[in-house]
């Protein structure tokens, strides 16, 4: 017993659970930075082309690009610890 509730799995099923909590958050907060990132660099570099008007959408290119490979740099740096 710990602080006076009775568990029905044993220890290992409680660690295997946490465990699996604990990746699913990880991983949902992986998910939520990834947008977070594409969808303020796409705003940015819309708003950058709207500003200049050039008649293509270079800026919003660069910036979307840009948000992908933060992207996998940050998915490197997360996978490797």
């Amino acid at each position: 017993m710990q602080d006076g509730k009775k568990s029905n799995f044993p220890n290992s099923q409680l660690d295997k659970e946490k465990r699996m909590l604990s990746d699913y958050a990880r991983y949902s907060n992986l998910a939520f930075k990834m947008i977070a990132v594409v969808l303020t660099a796409f705003f940015i570099g819309w708003q950058i082309d709207k500003w200049i008007h050039i008649g293509f959408p270079l800026f919003t290119l660069l910036f979307s690009v840009g948000a992908v490979i933060m992207i996998i740099i940050l998915l490197i740096k997360e996978f490797s610890k």
